[in-house]
């Protein structure tokens, strides 16, 4: 039985901060979602490559910096509509399909980012 991480067969964490720099290159040009992130975001792109990292198998650093991801609670104070979640997957979908993976590793991440967006709508 394989027991490679999807982190490791994916790359490892230059993967994660690739697919985030992608993803935020989107959100920046948003209007839905730019008015939602600090005007520096180095921070945001840290704290979800982190996560994404720690999520499939990489280090801890995420939980170790902030704890819990507590994914719902730090979301909450924004408003997180059908709108605002489209414009998430829409930005994230096109990261992703930028990213050179295989097949099952793609549709892993899709179907997580996909489950992750739609449990993040909060109006």
């Amino acid at each position: 039985m394989d027991d490679t991480t999807l982190y490791d067969r994916v790359g490892g964490g230059a993967f994660f901060a690739e697919l985030v720099e992608r993803f935020y290159a989107g959100v920046e040009a948003d209007e839905v979602l730019r008015a939602m992130y600090p005007e520096d975001l180095d921070e945001p792109k840290r704290h979800l490559a982190a996560f994404l990292s720690q999520y499939w198998g990489g280090p801890r650093d995420y939980e170790l910096e902030r704890g819990h991801p507590r994914l719902r609670m730090r979301h909450a104070p924004f408003v997180i509509d059908a709108a605002a979640r489209d414009a998430w997957l829409t930005h994230m979908s096109a990261a992703l399909s930028s990213m050179t993976l295989g097949a099952e590793d793609r549709a892993e991440l899709v179907a997580y980012l996909d489950m992750a967006a739609h449990q993040l709508r909060n109006t």
